[in-house]
């Protein structure tokens, strides 16, 4: 009896694998015919949300997935994709078929352009992500518009290219960290699934081809485990791992920090120095620096140098970058000198009482009424003074900048270079509702990898919803503020 059940199964596996899709090695072959749903299975829950519309598959609906019959374990896949505003879904790779519930196995590619989600569970992880894993944060295209995305998987590598422009570079180390229920988000072959996420989204998926590949070497990943379990760690609570700022120096190109990027699961925003006497001085040389660095699957910063800058560029200008940041290391005290406090040679400490009153007093001034995001190199003092930083920073100095930041919706930037504000000004500016961000302000090539932002980070129990989001561009601040008329500081 016991052999005669085992010759059942072993015949209904081989019939099975017999009905699945056979696809040649290096070819590439359509598996959708823009007609039939022939070769694919749609789960059992809300099979309604899933349909053909003009040649294209159609997720929009309630939560439903469509399953592949097939299986890959190396191989490369592409699709051309369409959301319509607000959607979320996604691609899912090395997976099974599940009758309902989120597929439990393999990785999600997330497709998402503008979804926000809501201010208790905001959704930051855009297209190309590979969900909770090693997310993006940066939208390389827009909803409306159908663009390509192509997934590569070679034993235990993903990378992922939107419109063939590599957004993620992953390497599954041995045993990867995986929280408890979430065991089966591994390479581990097995097939595709597209995603209807909600009633308030539909995508759209055309040109379906895939090629499998044959078998290949394992990489050695570039990073240390304790570093790959951090970040996924991270990614899976949605804490977004973003340094908004690194500048083009010491020999650092937009090309290297894309690498790097994708190396350590960092994401970057690149950054400009903008005023009087810096490498970007008026529209002409800003516009210069936009399209050089435009198409890199970074956010683009303006640092506002100086407080000149308010009358080098046009309001226009500035709202081309995702945000604007600016610090108090430049102003003009009251003899008339202009200090730049990172300088020892340009800075003016008569009095240190004084110059903290005068310091604070522009720090006020100036988020008071410049058209910034985040305030950056926080706090930072003249090297001369710089260990008094604990007596001079008292708790009366630093609820005034936190009042300026909070009653301007300006965030405040922990800077892993400086390595300030202090844990308790953080703390006092948490509790004020001020946002964060993380940021280096590097001078060459090396970035590091956030130290004391991580610290900060534990040290202060910050939340996802703790950290800074770009705004949508009609609520950019030099379009709800304008710039001032006269200088501030």
């Amino acid at each position: 009896m016991k052999k005669t059940a085992l010759l059942y199964l072993f015949l209904a596996a081989l019939f099975l694998t017999a009905c699945e899709p056979k696809v040649p090695t290096g070819e590439w072959i359509s598996i959708f015919d823009g007609e039939t749903f022939d070769g694919w299975k749609k789960s059992m829950e809300n099979s309604e949300s899933l349909a053909i519309e003009d040649g294209a598959i159609k997720c929009s609906g309630p939560r439903a997935h469509l399953f592949y019959k097939g299986n890959f374990k190396n191989f490369e896949f592409e699709t051309e994709v369409k959301t319509l505003e607000h959607s979320n879904s996604g691609i899912f790779i090395h997976t099974k078929y599940q009758a309902d519930g989120w597929p439990e196995k393999g990785y999600e590619i997330q497709v998402n352009n503008s979804y926000r989600g809501n201010e208790n569970h905001p959704e930051r992880r855009k297209t190309g992500s590979i969900y909770n894993i090693r997310n993006i944060y940066f939208p390389l295209v827009n909803d409306n518009e159908w663009f390509k995305m192509r997934v590569k998987v070679v034993e235990n590598r993903i990378e992922v290219f939107v419109n063939d422009v590599k957004v993620n570079d992953y390497i599954e180390p041995e045993d990867p960290w995986r929280p408890e229920g979430a065991e089966g988000l591994k390479l581990n072959g097995g097939t595709f699934a597209l995603q209807a996420h909600d009633p308030g989204s539909t995508t759209y998926y055309r040109n379906l081809k895939v090629k499998a590949l044959p078998d290949g070497e394992k990489k050695k990943p570039e990073v240390e485990k304790e570093w790959d379990t951090l970040v996924t760690k991270l990614m899976r609570a949605g804490f977004p791992l973003i340094d908004y700022h690194v500048h083009l120096k010491g020999g650092l190109t937009i090309e290297e920090l894309v690498e790097k990027s994708q190396k350590l699961g960092i994401n970057y925003g690149v950054a400009p120095n903008c005023g009087l006497h810096f490498p970007v001085t008026d529209d002409k040389s800003l516009f210069e620096y936009i399209e050089s660095v435009k198409g890199s699957p970074t956010f683009k910063g303006m640092q506002a140098e100086g407080r000149e800058w308010i009358t080098l560029f046009s309001p226009d200008a500035v709202a081309k970058f995702d945000y604007v940041f600016t610090d108090a290391m430049t102003f003009t005290d009251y003899k008339g000198r202009r200090n730049r406090i990172w300088i020892p040679e340009e800075v003016w400490v008569d009095d240190k009482q004084q110059f903290m009153e005068q310091m604070v007093g522009k720090i006020e001034a100036i988020m008071s009424q410049e058209p910034v995001d985040i305030y950056v190199n926080p706090t930072v003092l003249p090297a001369e003074i710089r260990d008094e930083y604990t007596e001079l920073w008292t708790k009366e100095r630093m609820e005034r900048v936190v009042k300026v930041l909070a009653d301007n919706n300006i965030a405040l930037e922990i800077n892993a270079r400086y390595k300030t504000p202090s844990a308790e000004m953080i703390k006092m500016a948490k509790k004020a509702g001020v946002k964060f961000t993380f940021g280096t302000n590097n001078t060459g090539r090396d970035l590091g990898r956030l130290e004391y932002c991580i610290q900060m980070l534990e040290e202060c129990e910050l939340t996802p919803n703790d950290m800074f989001e770009i705004k949508p561009d009609e609520l950019k601040p030099v379009k709800v503020k304008g710039l001032p008329e006269k200088i501030t500081g």
